[in-house]
């Protein structure tokens, strides 16, 4: 977060009507320019890449608040001054209401989205240890190949799905896409010819949408996102 002077004259009992108009509109547009700095630097918050910005976001809930009360002040104040009208200050003060505005829904909404983003990354750190625990619970020490068994299904945060199955094949499913059956490496001419796609995507089709593991707080994709109709077959080995 940069740093920038400012005066609280309600506080000061001062009037800003009283100072060098040119010192004032300084003033006011670098107040303005560090509210514009932060809701950039703060538009996303979402993943372990914008850690910086979230640590900034939840800075700025303590220390912007009393900023943003002396500018609201000042802008107010603003009004009254016989030079209100001249050079920048129109501009000035339409900019700092609208950044004011933009920057209090932003605060507001901080602590809910920054929770929201450590809640998902843990999800996904955890994910690992949640298909493992499907896998030891639902499949067979040596499971047959061309059995289309799921053991765990997962629903990312773009909408991106995909159902695993026992044998190792998988299906997944695109926003907007077909579902794709892929087949694990290795498998035998004979193993091969034991593969039916269509009925490891009906499987995936008829998995129970409840028993999806889905990131907090996302709601279930429509059918066509994220379930694979049975139908249309396609990908995977012929």
């Amino acid at each position: 977060m940069s740093r920038v002077e400012y005066r609280d004259y309600v506080a000061a009992k001062a009037n800003p009507c009283d100072a060098e108009p040119r010192w004032l509109a300084d003033e006011l547009t670098a107040v303005n320019g560090l509210l514009a700095r932060y809701l950039s630097e703060t538009e996303k918050l979402e993943g372990p890449e914008h850690e910086n910005a979230r640590t900034l976001a939840q800075e700025a809930t303590r220390t912007l608040p009393p900023v943003m009360e002396a500018h609201r002040g000042t802008l107010a104040a603003l009004e009254r001054c016989s030079f209100r009208s001249t050079g920048a200050f129109p501009e000035i003060s339409r900019r700092g209401t609208e950044l004011l505005e933009a920057a209090r829904a932003r605060l507001a909404a901080t602590p809910a989205v920054t929770a929201l983003s450590e809640a998902r990354e843990k999800w996904k750190e955890e994910a690992p240890q949640r298909e493992a625990t499907g896998r030891a619970n639902w499949c067979p020490e040596k499971p047959q190949v061309g059995r289309p068994d799921v053991y765990y299904a997962r629903q990312e945060p773009d909408g991106h799905a995909a159902w695993l199955f026992c044998d190792g094949h998988r299906v997944e499913l695109a926003p907007g896409g077909e579902p794709q059956l892929i087949e694990p490496e290795g498998l035998s001419r004979r193993e091969k010819r034991l593969i039916q796609p269509k009925r490891y995507l009906e499987a995936a089709s008829n998995f129970p949408a409840e028993e999806m593991d889905r990131p907090p707080d996302s709601k279930p994709a429509p059918a066509k996102d994220a379930t694979p109709p049975a139908a249309a077959a396609s990908g995977g080995p012929g």
